[in-house]
């Protein structure tokens, strides 16, 4: 048998967990005698190694976990009894620009996250199997369903296609990817034990079986030797799969019966999982929470696991959607069916967002050991530490609209509006998140001017005369049906109430998340060819262009801070400072966003994510303590409206309140 470096060390570092229980650790009851096979779907049940095995997993997303905080997550994973861990693996983690790649190596916004091989080697430290779900599509709320903005620049590209500009870039990525991962299997002495090829094919507007061949071909010319997997809605039979090449799993929330037996007719004599037995369900702005009653999911996980079948619990840990990358889902392709998912991923799973055990976590700890029969050592749940809830601070600077251009390192001076992937900035690859300013000087506006956008814009936008902010800011959902939000066609807005000359104009457009499910064939952000800009009757041409992409350096950096105006004119940036003096003191928070309006906050210039707090349901942020340090710690807020809050807040725990 062939063992690497990394699954010899995860081996070693097992030895103490099965001499505290005088029980064989998951691998050595797995590998003992050697390993000769992987997991087998030749017969009505699984067999790893040619063992006995029901799946009992746990989705949890590396890139929805700060890493510092990885291993806490899977041993709480592990405690339960579950033997396995899911995740997807994000393309634009790891090709954040055209051609540079990065899987740990540093040097991009991705920091920690890109080092998934590490996630991969800390599971099996912590005795867990691994599934891996690559794609290259993957959903998961996640900003454009994984792939990489820059992919947009090519012209007529269709991702998720057979299409041969997409696939010769699916293929280089894979080349980067795949040896990492096929180092890993389980068969090579690693903890991978299933690989997903794409993502509920079957619900693809555009079926196209040569890309799914092509997919599975790349994945077994990759040195992939585990089981190689589809999963997709019970309902969609085999339209998403390649039969008899693709083991076929189901993913529902209830109804555990009749969705295995659906599976069971079209893949008879064997066994079956639910890739994702929903503990909840996901947060769209303005929606209320969604919850799963505990009722509810003691039945139905209890349904899975007695039929008998397996299951990966989607989310064991749903986690935070870090910056900018919480995706949205849509309809149809003009952008009127935009539905954003806010950027704490709660879904009321086992694990809370702060990683919090809830009543889920003991059901099903209670059910995996009624219904598994192998009796292997199993950690003690990890201790929960204490939350702090810090003093309110009082804002201390303030950068108003035009000082935060003055810094903006790229402008761009263009003859036609260009949307934020067309831009000829980050090694020609555009800005994938943020904001996009269209700026335009000595402008002669009269009295009752209206400014008309054409299309549905994508997908807020900001108008400022004179550097005052005029548009409406996101006070209710109501406004949403306004102009300056996606919702609405060809919307306009009056300028000014009197003749204004040399004026100044800004456009200020936020991507708030491409489409991850739904039509997500047309991702342009800010001007595309879809909009065109008038003033009266005149269309504007010739902007300057600011990307407004609030990476973490430049964060951190920012100068010319003023003092708080009580009366702010536009869209600004406001600080405050939260100095800790005893490490001891340094621990997870939340901040209350509850008196801010709408943008996002970042802390040591990390981006947290997005606020809206008149829309709900999200009104925190989680605030993992290893993101603060001993002495003075910058917390920055962008707010659009003109009313920002005074203090910053924290407090202990998550909420959610939909005005």
């Amino acid at each position: 048998m062939a063992i690497n470096f990394r699954g010899l060390l995860g081996l070693l570092s097992l030895i103490t967990l099965a001499a505290s229980d005088d029980l064989p650790t998951l691998y050595e009851y797995y590998t003992e005698g050697g390993i000769k096979s992987g997991l087998s779907v030749d017969q009505p049940y699984f067999t790893l190694n040619g063992k006995n095995i029901s799946i009992y997993s746990g989705a949890m997303h590396y890139f929805r976990i700060p890493p510092e905080l990885w291993q806490d997550r899977l041993r709480k994973l592990r405690a339960t009894g579950a033997n396995t861990v899911e995740t997807y693996i994000a393309w634009n983690i790891h090709e954040p620009q055209d051609g540079v790649f990065d899987f740990g190596d540093g040097g991009t916004e991705s920091g920690g996250w890109a080092d998934v091989a590490r996630y991969i080697t800390l599971a099996q430290e912590e005795d867990l199997f691994v599934i891996l779900r690559p794609g290259p599509f993957i959903n998961a709320e996640w900003e454009f369903g994984g792939f990489p903005s820059w992919l947009l620049r090519n012209e007529g590209i269709v991702v998720r296609t057979s299409d041969s500009t997409f696939m010769s870039y699916v293929e280089r990525y894979f080349a980067q990817l795949m040896p990492i991962l096929a180092e890993l299997q389980f068969t090579k002495g690693g903890p991978i034990i299933m690989f997903q090829v794409e993502n509920e094919f079957g619900f693809s507007s555009k079926i196209d079986m040569d890309y799914l061949q092509q997919l599975y071909d790349l994945y077994k010319s990759s040195d992939l030797v585990e089981l190689l997997v589809s999963n997709d809605g019970p309902d969609v039979g085999q339209s998403g799969t390649l039969p008899g090449k693709l083991f076929q799993t189901v993913d529902f929330g209830a109804d555990a019966k009749n969705n295995f037996d659906k599976l069971i007719k079209i893949q008879p004599n064997k066994p079956v999982m639910d890739m994702e037995f929903y503990t909840g369900w996901l947060d769209h702005w303005t929606e209320q929470h969604h919850t799963k009653s505990l009722e509810d999911f003691t039945n139905i996980y209890e349904d899975i696991l007695a039929y008998p079948g397996s299951a990966n619990l989607y989310p064991f840990h749903g986690g935070t959607s870090w910056r900018f990358l919480g995706g949205s889902n849509n309809g149809p392709g003009d952008n009127s069916g935009f539905n954003p998912v806010t950027s704490c991923y709660d879904f009321d799973a086992v694990l809370n967002e702060a990683g919090d055990y809830t009543p889920k976590y003991n059901v099903t700890r209670d059910l995996i050991k009624k219904y598994n029969t192998i009796e292997v050592a199993t950690p003690d749940p990890p201790e929960v530490k204490e939350r702090r809830v810090y003093d309110s601070l009082d804002l201390n600077g303030q950068l108003k609209f035009e000082d935060i251009l003055k810094q903006v390192p790229d402008k761009i001076d263009s003859d036609v509006p260009l949307s934020m992937e067309m831009l000829p900035i980050n090694q020609n690859s555009g800005q994938s998140y943020g904001y996009i300013v269209y700026h335009k000087e000595g402008l002669d506006i009269s009295a009752d001017s209206l400014l008309t956008i054409t299309g549905h814009v994508r997908d807020t936008v900001m108008v400022l005369v004179n550097n005052v902010l005029i548009s409406k800011p996101l006070t209710s959902s109501d406004v949403l049906e306004e102009f300056g939000y996606w919702k609405i066609e060809n919307g306009n807005i009056t300028l000014t109430t009197e003749d204004l000359e040399d004026a100044t104009l800004d456009l200020v457009f936020e991507n708030w998340g491409r489409v991850g499910f739904g039509n997500f064939y047309y991702q342009f952000k800010g001007l595309t060819d879809d909009n065109q800009v008038f003033l009266n009757d005149e269309e504007l041409n010739s902007w300057t262009i600011y990307p407004l992409e609030f990476k973490k350096a430049w964060n951190q950096n920012l100068t010319d801070w003023g003092e708080v105006e009580e009366s702010p004119s536009g869209p600004a940036l406001y600080k405050a400072t939260l100095t800790i003096d005893d490490e001891d003191d340094i621990t997870d928070t939340f901040i209350d966003m509850r008196d801010w309006v709408k943008g996002f906050a970042m802390v040591n210039g990390m981006v947290l994510g997005r606020y809206a707090s008149r829309l709900g349901p999200q009104q925190t942020y989680y605030v993992p303590g290893p993101w603060l340090q001993k002495g003075d710690n910058e917390i920055i807020v962008f707010e659009h409206s003109l009313t920002p809050a005074s203090q910053i807040k924290f407090t202990k725990d998550v909420i959610f309140d939909t005005p």
